[in-house]
């Protein structure tokens, strides 16, 4: 058995809000799926109650807890969890972008703070998390049967492609996000490198929208099951080179195009 078919695959996903969402979805369902999983996010309680959540179900998952989504801490943080999965036992092939940062107020009520805080997330966070993310994957050999050294996926929304009243700021954001996953898919396929962006367009199903909305309960055809959004995920990560996927486009039935 080769070198590279023994290694463990790796996924690092950034984002995981309480757990209920796309980022603890993600990383449970790759876990089941054979993954180990690197955890970053800030709040280290958080962080490590989701760690210990998947360990406990017979997984293996470490917590990188950040204090802040700063260029310098992701690109140290990345540092970390190199040592913690070195090669040649771990190959990390998959790292997942889930950062948000909403903003929903008129356009004359933002703040230079906000737009500012939009930028940071969206934009400079996720350019150190890419960069860190695609140094990996050029040093990986190309597994088969896919094919591919790595796979990236940013987190999208509705926002990354048109703006709205009350989104000017956030819209702003997610348009340079979904700008930066574009050129790097482009430029990074010629190296067997699979960048893709995910448009998730509807509400997330979470604990939170739970408490706030209780109408959305048991109804799945207005909501999205951030489950669904972790099969999504990995079937973009299974994905073999001849046809990949660069914008994948998800919502409930009932959403309004």
């Amino acid at each position: 058995m080769s070198t590279v078919a023994a290694a463990r695959r790796v996924l690092v996903i950034a984002g995981l809000g309480n757990g209920s969402g796309t980022g603890g979805s993600t990383a449970r369902l790759f876990s089941r799926a054979g993954y180990s999983v690197a955890l970053v996010a800030r709040g280290a309680d958080s962080v490590e109650k989701i760690a210990k959540e998947i360990n406990l179900a017979g997984g293996d998952a470490s917590a990188f807890p950040v204090t802040s989504y700063g260029a310098q801490e992701i690109s140290d943080v990345w540092g970390s969890i190199r040592s913690k999965y070195p090669a040649p036992n771990y190959t990390i092939n998959a790292a997942v972008f889930n950062l948000g940062h909403r903003v929903w107020k008129n356009f004359l009520d933002v703040t230079p703070t906000d737009l500012h805080e939009s930028i940071a997330i969206h934009v400079e966070a996720a350019f150190s998390f890419a960069r860190e993310a695609i140094i990996t994957f050029k040093a990986n050999e190309i597994q088969e049967p896919s094919g591919k050294r790595g796979t990236l996926i940013f987190t999208g929304a509705t926002a990354s492609l048109r703006g709205n009243t009350m989104t000017s700021a956030f819209a702003a954001g997610k348009f340079g996000l979904r700008a930066l996953a574009q050129s790097l898919s482009k430029e990074f396929g010629q190296d067997n490198i699979h960048v893709a962006h995910t448009i998730i367009d509807g509400v997330i199903l979470t604990d939170r929208l739970l408490e706030l909305r209780p109408e959305f309960k048991g109804k799945p055809d207005i909501s999205v099951n951030p489950e669904s959004i972790a099969n999504a995920y990995l079937y973009l990560v299974n994905q073999d080179r001849s046809a990949l996927t660069w914008e994948l486009d998800l919502r409930p039935a009932h959403e309004k195009w």
